[in-house]
């Protein structure tokens, strides 16, 4: 039975005094005695998906305010029970009217480490980019979209590592196919279409200098040249048959062409590659992974 003395109702009128918050019970600062399992050190504790509107540069000079998802996490040491994991928000708030680009984290990661008393911190900003694509022939453009993510670390001898995530999707046009439509055209005059499907490359690079998002979407066109469009009319439909007809590649092809773009940069230390053709013949997808080779680096 509930004692007819306890208040049964939020009160808004109660003010919080400092005296009544040293009062409060702490468990996640608590003494080692508290930790549960093993008292070893974690290697990431925080927070994942918390949303601000956050300004990223552009090499236009203007700033682009996008919704941003953001991971936060510190080291735990052995010893400790746990974090304050208001403090990662709280401490991010503290930028929140800055611009954003790579090495912009390191300053938020520092004060993640001060703030949270921790050996080392890490941060990684998703968000999805516009950019304007303008059709292959007619005089029309429209919005691509880039799922990008800024990440950076800071470890205990405060070093600091940072990359940029981006997707890129693609058209890829299967040069096996290709040949065995024409063999069927030519030996038998069959009619017979080659397949092709939307790819996606998954770029991660590893920065030494600071580099723009739309820097990094000119490789990936230039490498793979069939980027998918926004606005299409039948002019520019016949433009991307012909583009895809003539850039023809194997997921492998895919790999080896942004390896060549991206290691040629050296504004970019290391790099990895997933592609993936998203395959209209089969029921499985074709893949290929390809690394700069750095010892010790991406993978």
């Amino acid at each position: 039975m509930i004692s007819t003395s306890i208040r049964k109702f939020y009160d808004p009128t109660f003010v919080v005094s400092e005296q009544y918050k040293e009062s409060l019970p702490d468990l996640q600062n608590g003494s080692a005695s508290l930790i549960e399992g093993a008292n070893v050190p974690i290697q990431q504790v925080g927070i994942s998906n918390f949303k601000l509107p956050l300004k990223y540069p552009s090499p236009s000079g203007e700033l682009l305010t996008l919704e941003t998802s953001i991971d936060g996490y510190v080291g735990l040491d052995a010893g400790k029970k746990g974090i304050n994991m208001g403090r990662i928000m709280r401490t991010f708030y503290k930028f929140k009217e800055d611009i954003f680009h790579p090495y912009k984290l390191r300053s938020l990661l520092e004060a993640y480490k001060e703030d949270l008393e921790s050996q080392t911190a890490f941060l990684k900003l998703s968000f999805n980019y516009p950019m304007i694509l303008k059709s292959l022939r007619s005089e029309y453009e429209g919005y691509q979209y880039y799922r990008v993510s800024l990440e950076g670390r800071i470890d205990e001898y405060d070093q600091f590592s940072c990359f940029m995530h981006l997707d890129f999707e693609y058209s890829s046009a299967c040069p096996c196919s290709y040949e065995l439509a024409e063999h069927a055209r030519e030996t038998r005059d069959v009619a017979a279409i080659p397949h092709s499907q939307r790819s996606v490359a998954n770029v991660t690079v590893q920065l030494r200098d600071e580099i723009f998002v739309d820097e990094l979407v000119f490789m990936c066109r230039e490498a793979l040249k069939t980027e998918t469009q926004v606005i299409v009319k039948r002019e520019d439909e016949q433009a991307f048959a012909e583009l895809n007809g003539a850039y023809q590649k194997f997921v492998e092809d895919a790999a080896r062409l942004l390896y060549e773009v991206l290691n040629e940069d050296h504004r970019i230390r290391d790099f990895v590659v997933r592609c993936a053709h998203l395959e209209s013949l089969h029921s499985h997808d074709a893949v290929s992974r390809i690394c700069k080779g750095v010892r010790n680096g991406l993978r």
